[in-house]
């Protein structure tokens, strides 16, 4: 137990003391993130927050966890693996498809060497032990998606962070509980990391975290998430949970629920999954008239309020409670994009008087123009 308090508070103080050497660095050598008419913040802001993460997660795992931790290794090096992948594309800008296969290096080497596979599905839809090449391809789908899902609700000043937060806490209670001490280390090194760069990304932000520290919060998550599963459907562990697949799915549901449905709204375009647009929920909150700071409060509630409703009911079972779970995330996002849609279509019929016309005058311009032509 004296490990993880310690590793936290080590994170917590490497990146809370790192970030304003970071940002003051950022500023000299013009490191800014620019803002655009995607992006929702007005003025440049320095992107390398990731960099602090990086540092006080690491350092405080490696002094922190139990000698002779097979796995650690693994990690380390897939976490190395994000971390130049999100430092190059926060400074240079990395195309979609090497980020892709960077993710895909990362997480080949966490399911190979590392060891974290889903092989059972504990029920849902009638499956339990799943094929090995099933598994292996299910487990490399499930960390990608994770990991992009932390690097697209990065949008909003203390929103990744504060998700990122809370999944890290509620995976290190459990871990430490059930005795596996050094994924407790892992997620209060992660936890003490970003309550030191959240002091300086609460808006208004002073940093953003970047590509770095967003793909390294998905990777942990995605690691953790496993291994949560894999242990939680294990009878003889300390504290067994029935639906263990649905209780970690509700851990990670606004990341992980808001990415599979912004990569299926791009792919029925006929779009690539990863490129950019404002159809995530925290655009849409925004365009209801939220402020940075409620956004972050309301998604972070969200996820608690989800994970206790999984934990209450998972003596229904995985597929009942990951059903339950997918239909209130569907109806929530219709509810507020039916919202979001009466709130525009309303400010469109408030047009002052003299835009209308000169709307109008344009219209007709056009159309008289049109009619020369021909």
């Amino acid at each position: 137990m004296d490990n993880i308090i310690l590793s936290g508070t080590f994170a917590f103080l490497i990146t809370f003391f790192s970030i304003p050497i970071i940002i003051q660095v950022s500023r000299e050598k013009k490191l800014f993130d620019e803002p655009d008419e995607r992006k929702v913040h007005k003025m440049v802001i320095p992107t390398l927050g990731g960099l602090g993460i990086f540092g006080g997660f690491i350092l405080a795992l490696l002094l922190g966890a139990p000698v002779g931790s097979r796995e650690l290794q693994y990690f380390v090096a897939a976490a190395i693996v994000i971390f130049f992948l999100g430092i190059k594309d926060d400074i240079l800008i990395l195309s979609a498809a090497k980020k892709f296969i960077g993710q895909l290096i990362a997480a080949g080497i966490i399911i190979k060497f590392g060891g974290v596979q889903i092989s059972n599905m504990h029920g849902f839809m009638g499956i339990t032990e799943m094929p090995a090449v099933a598994s292996i391809v299910f487990t490399l789908f499930t960390i990608i998606v994770i990991v992009n899902s932390f690097n697209l609700i990065d949008g909003v000043d203390g929103l990744a962070g504060s998700l990122g937060l809370l999944t890290a806490v509620v995976f290190g209670v459990y871990f430490s509980y059930v005795g596996q001490t050094m994924y407790a280390v892992m997620a209060l090194s992660l936890a003490g990391s970003l309550v030191g760069f959240l002091m300086y990304n609460f808006s208004p932000a002073k940093i953003f975290m970047g590509d770095t520290g967003s793909l390294l919060i998905g990777l942990i998550n995605s690691i953790m998430v496993v291994k949560f599963i894999n242990l939680a459907g294990n009878e003889s562990m300390g504290l067994p949970l029935q639906s263990a697949p649905a209780i970690g799915m509700a851990i990670l549901i606004v990341p992980l629920f808001d990415t599979l449905r912004v990569f299926g709204l791009r792919i029925l375009d006929r779009r690539s999954p990863f490129s950019p647009d404002r159809t995530h929920v925290h655009h849409f909150l925004l365009d209801l008239g939220f402020s940075h700071k409620k956004v972050t409060l309301l998604c972070v509630s969200t996820n608690i309020a989800f994970i206790g409703l999984a934990f209450f009911l998972r003596n229904l079972g995985t597929t009942i409670v990951i059903c339950t779970l997918m239909f209130l995330a569907f109806s929530l996002i219709a509810i507020i994009y039916y919202r979001r849609t009466k709130i525009k279509a309303a400010a469109t019929l408030k047009l002052p008087v003299e835009e209308k016309i000169i709307k109008s005058r344009t219209i007709l311009t056009l159309a008289s123009e049109t009619v020369e032509i021909d």
